[in-house]
């Protein structure tokens, strides 16, 4: 989970040294000029004022128009994944963080999202997760989108696991998984079904946990 935090306030930092006391003054003084917004933002997340300013700078940084497309968004993430392919798993990424479907990520929706992924709870966070494996946001995840998502993951993370996954590793994993989450077989798993499953199998919880490195 902690990739996007380096996304956009590491990121600003190592650049700062470049920069100049005006443009840092300027950078500051956009972040004065919002003032109820980062209120409002500090009651509905978890982060505090000093941390969303340091979070605005960062993301006014690299994204100036305020809001960060699709195309940016690969770019930045596939960074941090340089021995694999990360621009699929990016993308639904992006998809999830993207609430209202506009085709863009704004500052709310990145640090509401942030917010879960960093600091929410078990629960709030296994919703989150849930969202991001229910792809056409239908209100079930199916077997393929499953395997789409476990796909994404490996194809990013390349050659650097051990030991060396086979091409078949994704699929066997969702068989397990969705074996063990669609209690009542019908094909198709419910937020309640995946929440329920995850809090009490320690193996899944401890792959979702895994995965969460790559968010």
């Amino acid at each position: 989970m902690g990739a996007l935090m380096v996304i956009f306030s590491l990121q600003k930092d190592q650049r700062r040294k470049r920069t100049d006391s005006v443009e840092d003054e300027l950078e500051l003084s956009a972040v004065r000029h919002r003032p109820e917004g980062l209120e409002q933002l500090e009651a509905l997340t978890r982060f505090n004022r000093k941390e969303l300013q340091i979070l605005y700078r960062g993301f006014k940084n690299e994204c100036p128009s305020g809001v960060v497309n699709e195309d940016t968004f690969k770019d930045i993430y596939s960074q941090f994944f340089p021995q694999g392919d990360a621009s699929t798993y990016a993308h639904f990424l992006f998809n999830a963080f993207d609430t209202d479907k506009d085709g863009s990520v704004s500052f709310e929706d990145f640090v509401m999202g942030l917010s879960i992924l960093l600091r929410g709870s078990v629960q709030e966070k296994l919703n989150w997760a849930f969202n991001l494996y229910d792809i056409n946001k239908d209100g079930y995840i199916t077997k393929e989108e499953m395997l789409d998502i476990m796909k994404a993951i490996y194809d990013m993370m390349g050659k650097c696991t051990y030991p060396l996954l086979k091409d078949d590793t994704p699929r066997q994993h969702v068989e397990i998984f969705f074996q063990k989450m669609d209690k009542n077989k019908d094909g198709v798993v419910t937020m309640d079904e995946f929440i329920d499953c995850c809090q009490n199998d320690e193996n899944i919880m401890r792959s979702m946990q895994l995965f969460d490195n790559v968010i």
